[in-house]
């Protein structure tokens, strides 16, 4: 659910606006992002490095949410390869 989605039809080109997935996965991820922009020096150059690329702060930070599920999802990978394997 970060993924911005088109409203697009034919030649008309609609906007592009995150709506998709879960509304309270979206919400946790987008104030854990908030927060790992701020307090964390890895996702605050990663953020500092889209904006100085020109991109909006928002899509800057939609860029950062990914990046933290990501991270998420791997740790849960490893945990989950370790717990099976003990």
């Amino acid at each position: 659910g970060v993924a911005p989605l088109a409203r697009d039809s034919g030649s008309m080109r609609g906007t592009r606006s995150i709506w998709g997935g879960r509304a309270s996965v979206r919400q946790a991820l987008y104030m854990g992002a908030l927060v790992a922009v701020r307090f964390n020096p890895h996702m605050r150059t990663f953020y500092q490095r889209l904006r100085a690329q020109g991109k909006v702060a928002k899509v800057a930070l939609v860029a950062a949410m990914r990046k933290l599920l990501v991270i998420l999802n791997a740790k849960m990978r490893d945990q989950m390869a370790a717990a099976a394997a003990t």
